[in-house]
């Protein structure tokens, strides 16, 4: 018994495998229609390639055979094969004319490979047929507008309420269409004798914007109010009367009804999202500092309806770093981190925002933990490099800037970073030797970058060495960015120490007029030439204002003065 099942089972495969055209000498629309119902049950599991094969070698045996064309056509226009898929629905139509489901889709293939005249030419045949489909009236609306037939596309609207009645789906159709046609004063009025007869929030809304529009405030509440009472939480309603409280400085109101929009179910999380931002954004400094309760109000309602949310959570984040609360963005912006572990973006913004809010312990740890998730994104590196510079860890930021050569050895934009950073931290530990070497690397990546330019420059000149070397690079920089007062700065100091004391000061009196007088280094460099050229008022008087301004940078400041001053007995 079981020998025979399994010879059983053999005999119907093979039988099975023989070609439609052998089945179908029998009993041929007996195979048609059951293959075609196996290509239906083929399309509807996703199995498009066997379908397409039956189907196929269906219209093979018969090429009339409508159905198959239909068929076929749908599966390729699915694949996005809209010639294919054209060529076969005509095939349909052509077979069967009356055929409402073939003439519909061909028109949609018609609409997607963008033949707008031919598809509104079905449609237009399919609604003389079939005048009772209202779906048909839609479509054909929407084709006219998009072939800018605005007239023949309002004037189909006036058929569909002719058989259908007035809805105000229709409504809103016809005042976008006023509104493209740039008829503004048609439309409103369209709105305003429909609002005569019914109500909606979508048009009582668009009255209170027009109104709002035209300054007519007291009109516009109105509107707002009357949508307010069809739905207490319409989204744009609620916007609308918030923004002419808000208008009219009317803040007791504003705020409730701000904080009942961050609280509605109906309003999106990203629409409330936006418009927080917008209100932060465009909102006067002074206002947002003035009403800081009543916002971290609406922030708190917000976040906690939307907790989940880590969009929303980095919202809150950036309204309290931009309002001057950076441990409690960096608090939010950490649980957005957390929340997608994963997502570079999350752990990027983190990062960042513990950089611009100077946390350096902080930043070390999660920049350590990002090299480890992410290895090959650069940045993570960057942000703990300068994590370590601002911590004094000198040794371990070398370590790092040698691994990063060795990870992104063919990334010229990284490797000229990595070697300008240990530069930097080469002089800041007094390493002479290697600062100039790993200056030298850079420049042969980029020799034109002005900030190396400059500061190679710089410390050549502190050395009193290659000063020819220094002027040439330096004069780059001053012919790159003439008003920069720190290029300008080091340009007139090589030109002091080449002995050229008269050609320097031009120089330092312009760095004076682009920031040098915030800065306690220059201002002495000033005063030295000023000194130097026997203009000792002056000089003094710039040695005064660099001792207010003196931050450590200058230790030895107040005796250096001391001693000149001495030297010339004054």
């Amino acid at each position: 018994m079981r020998r025979f099942c399994v010879y059983t089972t053999i005999i119907l495969s093979l039988l099975f495998t023989f070609s439609v055209k052998s089945l179908a000498q029998s009993n041929k629309d007996y195979v048609q229609d059951e293959l075609l119902l196996d290509v239906v049950a083929k399309i509807d599991s996703g199995d498009y390639l066997s379908a397409m094969n039956i189907l196929k070698e269906l219209i093979d045996i018969n090429p009339d055979y409508d159905a198959a064309h239909y068929y076929l056509g749908r599966i390729y226009m699915a694949a996005g094969e809209m010639e294919l898929a054209e060529a076969e629905l005509a095939n349909a139509v052509r077979l069967d004319s009356a055929n409402f489901w073939y003439r519909q889709t061909l028109a949609q293939v018609y609409r997607y490979s963008n033949q707008a005249e031919e598809a509104i030419k079905v449609y237009e045949k399919l609604l003389e047929d079939f005048p009772k489909k209202s779906d048909l009236y839609t479509d054909l609306v929407e084709l006219y507008a998009a072939a800018q037939r605005y007239e023949e596309a309002l004037k189909t609207l006036k058929e569909v309420e002719t058989v259908f009645g007035i809805s105000e789906a229709i409504a809103i159709y016809r005042f976008r269409l006023l509104m493209t046609m740039g008829r503004s004063e048609e439309a409103f009025k369209e709105l305003e004798e429909y609002n005569e007869k019914y109500s909606s929030p979508f048009v009582l809304t668009a009255l209170g914007d027009q109104s709002l529009g035209e300054y007519e405030d007291e009109k516009a509440l109105a509107y707002y109010n009357e949508a307010l009472e069809i739905n207490p939480e319409y989204p744009s309603a609620m916007l609308g009367k918030a923004e002419i409280m808000r208008m009219t400085r009317k803040y007791g109101e504003f705020f409730p009804m701000v904080q009942k929009f961050m609280d509605s179910d109906m309003v999106p999380g990203s629409s409330k999202m936006d418009y927080f931002q917008s209100l932060i954004d465009k909102s006067d400094p002074r206002f947002v500092l003035s009403f800081l309760p009543q916002l971290d109000t609406c922030a708190n309602i917000f976040i906690k309806k939307h907790s989940a949310d880590t969009n929303a959570v980095s919202t809150v984040a950036s309204y309290y770093l931009r309002t001057g609360r950076g441990d409690k963005g960096l608090e939010y912006f950490r649980k957005a981190a957390y929340m997608e572990p994963k997502s570079i973006n999350r752990t990027g913004t983190y990062t960042y925002a513990l950089f611009n809010e100077n946390k350096w312990k902080e930043l070390a740890l999660e920049g350590e933990l990002a090299m480890k998730e992410y290895p090959l994104e650069p940045g993570f590196w960057e942000f703990t490099g300068a994590a370590y510079h601002h911590l004094g860890q000198y040794d371990k930021l070398i370590d790092l800037c040698e691994t990063m050569l060795k990870t992104f050895p063919k990334d010229t934009s990284v490797t000229f970073r990595v070697y300008s950073t240990l530069a930097d931290t080469y002089h800041t530990l007094g390493d002479e030797r290697n600062t100039f070497k790993t200056y030298e690397k850079a420049l042969k990546i980029n020799p034109n970058d002005l900030y190396v330019l400059n500061n190679y420059a710089y410390f050549l000149s502190l050395t009193g060495k290659k000063l020819k070397k220094a002027y040439a690079m330096s004069k780059k920089t001053i012919e790159a960015e003439p008003d920069n007062s720190t290029y300008l700065d080091t340009f007139a100091w090589i030109l002091f120490l080449q002995g050229k004391a008269i050609e320097a000061k031009p120089f330092f009196r312009h760095a004076m007029l682009y920031g040098g007088k915030d800065s306690a280094v220059i201002m002495d460099h000033y005063a030295e030439v000023l000194y130097a050229l026997k203009e000792y008022d002056l000089a003094f008087v710039y040695w005064n204002k660099a001792l207010m301004k003196n931050d450590e940078d200058l230790p030895d400041l107040e005796k250096k003065i001391k001693l000149r001053k001495d030297a010339i007995k004054k």
